[in-house]
């Protein structure tokens, strides 16, 4: 929901950093791989209960997340880079979960679950649409630079990225973040579902006009 709005205001900053860092031994997919390392150390340190550091290693992942599509955009796009980009995305944000479920197990492992099975549903719903809208050439503007089409919904990159920042700010507070923002997930994953098959059918009937 706020990703279009908090995107084209981080763009200019993000393009002006990859000029920066345009340097030949500098790649968009090497940027990637760094950025999710950084990310997966969120995982011990979460169930050492050393959240501040969580929160470091979540938030230099999530800049090296913007900074390696923008440094992609001013040498192109490519399939495998946007492959390999989502891929650890999402193996991210699920660790983000386990991370907290492994802290405390006894209070946040089924809150955790909760979060995690709706991610599924957000996941699941997004990456089967973006498969078919390629197929049948759908653009989104409002996401050009994706390399994945997006279904707009409550629960969105930003709102995730907050999630995570309350949680590890207020970890006595997962459980009760973890239970809410998963029933967001899913309103975002039948809103998607329903606007995908809407979509698609219509496609499907225009182009079987005569």
């Amino acid at each position: 929901m706020l990703d279009r709005y908090l995107h084209p205001r981080l763009k200019p900053l993000l393009n002006r950093v990859a000029e920066i860092v345009d340097r030949p031994q500098i790649t968009p997919d090497g940027i990637t791989l760094v950025g999710f390392a950084v990310g997966v150390l969120a995982l011990p340190f979460l169930a050492l209960g050393w959240y501040g550091a969580a929160l470091m290693a979540i938030v230099v992942n999530r800049l090296c997340d913007g900074l390696d599509g923008a440094l992609a955009r001013r040498r192109g796009l490519t399939d495998a880079g946007g492959f390999l980009d989502i891929a650890l995305d999402f193996l991210f944000y699920a660790l983000v979960p386990f991370g907290f479920v492994l802290a405390d197990p006894l209070n946040n492992a089924i809150a955790g679950a909760w979060l995690l099975f709706a991610f599924i549903g957000t996941g699941s719903s997004f990456l089967a649409f973006a498969a078919l809208a390629a197929k049948h050439n759908i653009d989104n503007p409002g996401y050009a630079h994706k390399s994945f089409y997006y279904i707009g919904g409550l629960t969105e990159g930003s709102e995730t990225i907050a999630l995570f920042v309350l949680c590890c700010l207020f970890p006595a507070y997962f459980s009760w973040l973890a239970w809410i923002f998963g029933a967001l997930c899913w309103l975002t994953t039948f809103n998607r579902v329903w606007g995908g098959y809407v979509t698609l059918r219509a496609c499907q009937r225009h182009e079987e006009k005569p």
